[in-house]
């Protein structure tokens, strides 16, 4: 506690002993009431070196609302403050020389006083704490950046720590810095650029003798760096003539998106301003649509958190193609714009529809503009012309065509003209189509002539092809005859250089007879041989089945040969006898005339057969060719009983109608 200077003046005074017993009383009795807490020694400062106004700052801790505080400048009084801080005038103070500074503070009917301190105003400069600090990563390096305090250099300390470690100690580093265009820079080294950090920065004057440092700045959060384009996938959709795109990205790493993450998208038309001109605003969602026209459009996704942007995400949407584009009829190059129509047009160097020299011309720009880009429109150059409109904010492709500003003749002949595969009458042919830039105009056809060459007489033979191939068959050729083969491009102003190729073509050949019945010969050979060979194996694999032996036999029970008669023919018995034995001539001959036999005899032939089917023997309608030359005999032996004797006899029946039955006797 400081005792107020009128009790140390009453001290003074009173030094008697009875008197000391009263102000010791006093004392106590005082400062049992209005005990105060120091106030800190004050500062006095200036915040630039160009400026003439000081402050002088302090602190105490008090809950009293009625605080007065006195401040003294070598016993100078400026009293009336209540504040813990005050400005003055250069004037006011005495800056070329040390002076001493303190601060009493009064509350009611106490007060307090701070230490002294001694200073020399003049040397004494205390900047503002850094604010507004941007950052930016360059590889392992963090680059810190703030508004400067003067043109004069300074020196900073910067301290960090890593984000997600926010109880470890702080890392100081201190750095001599320089004004670049009215910013203090200054570089850390050495750091983890995929690491979020926490950082404070101060700074402090290098042209005064006593600089202050000044207050830290607040605490910034740096995010690690976006090393990497946002990963975007597109989806494109037909809608009224217009492309609706949506675009869809995954997030980004969480050490880059500690701070927040803002995304970017911008077109390469509408960056033009055809047709509809639309700024583009951050997008903090992983989504967004937007509308493009027919032509060609680069989309870029960039993100972007404290420490600075990403690399771009470029998606190229490329021109909606089309399944047979047209001829333009009419264009408006010649004709007014209004403010919401856009031309554009791309030369067409090759088949694909890159652009390349795009041509915008939009109804904003300048009517001389307008002209001047008019005369970039080159003659004999194939141009895709669109016409675009906004509608509803949303761009529109309303005419999408091939153009030629002025046309002209091929001014190449079609590439690698080759011919193959010839035969007596027709031949191949096949090119390259000619290029478009070198097509000058739209190619109508092709004109393919052949002329002979033996001949100077023949005239050229020509025909039409169309433009769109690049094949063709040539037929209704001579045999064994040389052509001359000649190929051009055609547009409307005319015909092109010609590429040309000689053929000859080979004498018609006819078949040779022997040659294809050899051919039929050894083609039956074969066939044969297989067949053959076929057979076997068919045998080898499924060898035949043996066929049962039935004996042969004649029936004779068909009930038609029942009934018919039988016919008796002349029969003549020949005997034949020995030498030397003569047998008479009624012997020798006998005949056996039809009708002889009467019905009786029939009767008991048919009771003879009856019994014989009865008694279970053989019958005489089915007899097996053994019993048949059984019953001869036996018959024989019954009506030739004379010629039996005759030894070696051998009798022979012949009968009219040719049938012969030769039989031998046995030897006796």
């Amino acid at each position: 506690m400081i005792l107020p200077h009128f009790l140390l003046h009453l001290m003074e005074t009173w030094c008697s002993p009875h008197r000391s017993v009263v102000v010791f009383m006093l004392l106590t009795t005082i400062s049992r009431g209005s005990t105060c807490e120091a106030p800190s020694s004050p500062q006095c400062f200036r915040r630039r070196t160009d400026e003439s106004v000081y402050l002088c700052e302090w602190s105490m801790n008090t809950t009293e609302s009625n605080v007065m505080f006195d401040l003294y400048f070598n016993g100078i009084k400026f009293g009336g403050i209540k504040k813990t801080w005050s400005l003055f005038n250069e004037e006011q103070l005495i800056i070329y020389r040390p002076v001493d500074i303190w601060v009493e503070a009064r509350a009611g009917n106490s007060s307090c006083m701070s230490t002294r301190r001694s200073v020399v105003l003049g040397q004494t400069v205390k900047y503002e704490a850094p604010q507004n600090i941007s950052m930016s990563w360059l590889k392992k390096n963090l680059k810190l950046s703030w508004k400067a305090a003067e043109k004069h250099p300074a020196l900073a300390e910067v301290r960090l720590r890593r984000h997600e470690h926010p109880t470890e100690s702080w890392e100081k580093r201190t750095r001599q810095i320089a004004n670049e265009t009215f910013m203090y820079r200054v570089i850390v080294e050495n750091l983890l650029k995929d690491t979020a950090y926490q950082v404070q920065i101060r700074h402090r004057s290098n042209q005064v003798l006593n600089p202050l440092w000044s207050d830290w700045s607040p605490v910034v959060i740096v995010p690690a760096e976006l090393e990497q384009n946002p990963q975007v996938t597109m989806t494109e959709t037909l809608v009224n003539r217009t492309r609706k795109v949506t675009l869809t990205w995954k997030p980004m790493p969480h050490a880059a998106a500690v701070t927040e993450v803002t995304y970017s998208l911008r077109d390469t038309q509408s960056s033009l301003g055809c047709p509809c001109q639309s700024r583009t605003h951050p997008v903090k969602s992983h989504k967004h649509t937007t509308y493009v026209s027919y032509s060609a459009v680069n989309i870029s996704v960039i993100a972007t958190n404290a420490a600075g942007p990403s690399p771009p995400a470029i998606i190229p949407v490329p021109v909606q193609p089309a399944a047979d584009l047209e001829i333009c009829t009419t264009t408006l190059l010649d004709g007014k714009l209004n403010k919401m129509t856009c031309l554009e047009l791309y030369e067409l160097q090759d088949e694909d529809l890159r652009p390349k020299n795009v041509i915008i011309l939009t109804a904003k720009k300048r009517k001389a503009e307008r002209e001047q880009i008019r005369k970039t429109v080159k003659d004999y150059v194939r141009y895709l012309y669109f016409e675009h409109r906004c509608d509803g904010r949303k761009p529109q492709t309303v005419n999408m065509c091939l153009f030629y500003q002025k046309e002209g003749v091929p001014r190449r002949a079609p590439q690698d003209f080759i011919s193959f595969s010839e035969t007596h009458n027709s031949v191949h042919l096949s090119w390259k189509a000619i290029p478009p830039a070198d097509q000058q105009g739209f190619l109508t056809h092709y004109s393919l002539c052949s002329v002979k060459i033996s001949s100077q007489d023949e005239p050229k033979v020509c025909q039409n092809i169309s433009a769109s191939l690049t094949k063709h068959l040539l037929e209704n050729l001579t045999p064994g005859t040389k052509y001359n083969i000649s190929l051009a491009g055609v547009t409307r102003m005319g015909e092109g250089p010609k590429a040309t190729v000689p053929i000859h073509t080979p004498p018609e050949t006819r078949v040779n007879v022997l040659w294809s019945f050899s051919l039929l010969l050894l083609f039956f050979f074969i066939t044969t041989s297989c067949t053959c060979i076929l057979k076997r194996i068919k045998n080898k694999i499924f060898p035949p089945v043996p066929t049962p032996v039935i004996p042969d036999f004649t029936c004779y029970e068909s009930q038609e040969m029942l009934e018919r008669k039988e016919e008796v023919h002349e029969l003549t018995l020949h005997q034949l006898h020995p030498e030397g034995k003569h047998v008479p001539r009624d012997a020798e001959e006998t005949t056996i005339l039809r009708g002889e036999w009467d019905d009786g005899t029939d009767e008991e032939v048919e009771n003879e057969r009856g019994d014989s089917k009865m008694s279970g023997g053989t019958s005489d309608e089915c007899l097996s060719p053994g019993s048949t030359e059984q019953a001869l005999r036996s018959s024989r032996g019954g009506e030739v009983t004379d010629l039996e004797q005759v030894d070696n006899e051998i009798a022979m029946l012949i009968y009219r109608n040719g049938l012969v039955l030769d039989g031998k006797t046995d030897s006796t």
